[in-house]
């Protein structure tokens, strides 16, 4: 925890995820998917006076790659499932699908793809732990805001069927989510 209460943007899919940021708190909620994620995580960079010293926090559900998965987790890695990367690496370009966040074992593969069956699940816990569709484009664009991304998301399902069930499970979640932001800032 820090010293000092971190001045913190929050970025949220969905309202159901941020029902719990602590009051007094900025949020922004971005919608679902890479492209708005990213879009709107600028426009609200954007229109901070100061970012200075700003930390983005990425709070959101995920769903466990990997059968010994669960509860909350800080992103220590989050990678663009959805890029060609080894063609763009042949073709002489850094993709950037990978982008290191800290220290934390927990690996995200973030894309557009609703998550919900074995096989999809089966070939991202090759490289990943969970799986969202915001995180890589949120942290890609704090990090062009020259702004630290800290990607945190509790597990709501296992990637596969139970994924269905998301909207009676969302809000354990956004409580955990809420907890953790409170000790974070030190309330």
């Amino acid at each position: 925890m820090p010293s000092s209460p971190p001045r913190v943007l929050v970025v949220s899919a969905t309202e159901a995820e941020a029902r719990y940021v602590p009051d007094g708190v900025p949020v922004v909620i971005t919608g679902i998917g890479k492209t708005a994620a990213a879009a709107r995580t600028a426009r609200a960079l954007a229109a901070f006076e100061d970012v200075e010293e700003l930390v983005v926090v990425n709070i959101g559900t995920a769903g466990a790659l990997r059968d010994d998965v669960a509860g909350l987790h800080v992103v220590g890695e989050v990678l663009n499932h959805e890029i060609s990367a080894a063609a763009l690496v042949t073709l002489g370009y850094d993709p950037e699908h990978r982008l290191l966040l800290g220290e934390d074992e927990a690996v995200l593969a973030s894309g557009d793809v609703f998550v919900a069956d074995a096989t999809m699940r089966s070939r991202l816990a090759e490289t990943a732990h969970l799986v969202d569709m915001e995180g890589y484009a949120v942290a890609w664009t704090a990090r062009e805001f020259g702004r630290e991304a800290i990607l945190v998301k509790h597990v709501s399902d296992a990637a596969d069927d139970s994924a269905w069930d998301w909207p009676t499970v969302v809000d354990r979640s956004a409580r955990v989510l809420g907890e953790w932001l409170e000790e974070y800032l030190g309330r």
